[in-house]
């Protein structure tokens, strides 16, 4: 099981590679989604998925951490997932 630390080392590993800044890295239990992300800059992730496999984790980082490029799932950030992580 990952870290609270290395949660957000990873978060903080793939704005960069996105070339985004989070404000904020939050991370707490939430009862019904994974994670979430504010336009103004603030990502939070469930604690449970601190359980989850790291392919998991990736998916849902990568996704909120976009949200901050683009803050819908029109064609740009589809495109950008796939770069990201593939099909």
């Amino acid at each position: 099981m990952i870290t609270n630390e290395e949660m957000k080392k990873e978060v903080q590993i793939w704005a960069d590679k996105i070339k985004v800044k989070p404000v904020q890295i939050h991370i707490r239990h939430m009862k019904n989604k994974w994670a979430s992300c504010s336009s103004r800059g603030r990502v939070t992730l469930n604690k449970d998925i601190m359980k989850e496999p790291r392919k998991f984790l990736k998916q849902v980082i990568v996704h909120e951490l976009l949200h901050l490029k683009y803050p819908n799932h029109g064609k740009m950030f589809k495109a950008l997932m796939r770069a990201y992580l593939g099909k």
